[in-house]
């Protein structure tokens, strides 16, 4: 026969009262205890680095808690990246990242972490698409006539962008691959400077974000072809895709997502999800990010799952096809 071990009645109701007490606790019941960090792997001023403060700030007026944007950069983002990776998975440090993300590990062989495997992602938060724009001094009017000029001239014609690996690179490399063109490769350091040599016409065309290429457009120092999404955007409703414009299956969007180290527990991941989907219902926050151009998401950390691994397997075929190397 077994056993039956009896406790004194004072310690069996103490025993009794702390097993739901236990149960009712969870990690993100009193979340947040103390201030968040959100590391952002680019310079401060940038689209990442404002679109996070934005929110950020919105975070800490609805939680009462205070979240604190701090810019780590080197190596592509990836210094950012690596450290948050390697932070304790408490929900205390996050990342804020852009879709170079899902291009670095294409470009670097020996990251020192896995982008899958050691960050867990928490919410796609907004895209946009790219301005495909050309100097107006360019005799194009559509896509069609670039293609064409190009292809009469391989090697002619030159493209900038904010930097070797950025979307606006990988979105030249993705249009040459997928429209059969030769358009060269001119990087800058920054949007500001490709940007001031493609209005002086020292370059012919480029790829950029709308946040910094809408009021050149409306200027008319710069000629929008088309925009590189799925869709049209409201912020240049006029203007096409490039796949209604002629190169069928291109899409290109740059992107924001939040992301935490790896081992957060899942309801922690699921307070800051909520709190991200209540920020951008706010209409300060709403109404900026939407000015610029972006389409407002708000994702289940399993679809920001599934963009990752999908984008992550793009850009690693399009560099291999491209042959882009940086070390």
């Amino acid at each position: 026969m077994g056993t039956t071990l009896k406790l004194p009645r004072a310690a069996a109701l103490a025993a009794a009262c702390l097993i739901p007490t236990a149960a009712a606790q969870s990690p993100a019941s009193d979340y947040p205890a103390k201030p968040v960090r959100i590391l952002v792997g680019l310079a401060p001023g940038g689209g990442t680095d404002i679109q996070a403060r934005l929110i950020a700030q919105k975070l800490s007026e609805n939680t009462k808690r205070s979240f604190i944007v701090e810019n780590r950069t080197g190596a592509g983002g990836t210094v950012a990246y690596a450290a948050v990776a390697k932070s304790p998975p408490d929900g205390y440090t996050l990342l804020a990242v852009a879709s170079g993300f899902s291009i670095t590990p294409a470009l670097y062989s020996k990251l020192t972490y896995d982008p899958l495997k050691d960050l867990a992602p928490i919410s796609l938060v907004v895209q946009t698409p790219l301005v495909m724009m050309v100097h107006p001094s360019l005799p194009v009017r559509s896509v069609k006539e670039l293609v064409a000029m190009a292809k009469a001239k391989p090697g002619l014609l030159d493209s900038c962008s904010a930097g070797q690996g950025t979307t606006p690179h990988m979105a030249l490399e993705l249009f040459n691959i997928t429209a059969g063109t030769r358009i060269s490769h001119i990087p800058y350091k920054g949007t500001g400077q490709s940007m001031i040599d493609l209005m002086a016409g020292q370059v012919q065309m480029g790829f950029g974000n709308i946040l910094a290429s809408l009021p050149h457009v409306r200027s008319g120092k710069v000629k929008a072809l088309a925009v590189t999404g799925k869709k049209r955007t409201a912020a240049l409703p006029g203007v096409p895709t490039v796949a209604e414009a002629g190169v069928a299956g291109y899409d290109v969007t740059t992107w924001h997502a939040w992301l935490a180290p790896a081992g957060t527990p899942d309801a922690i991941i699921a307070k800051v999800n909520s709190e991200l989907a209540l920020t951008l219902k706010s209409r300060e926050v709403g109404e900026r990010l939407t000015d610029d151009g972006g389409e407002l998401v708000g994702s289940s950390p399993a679809e920001l799952n599934q963009l990752l691994v999908t984008e992550i397997a793009r850009w690693r075929k399009v560099v291999k096809q491209a042959g882009i190397r940086i070390e």
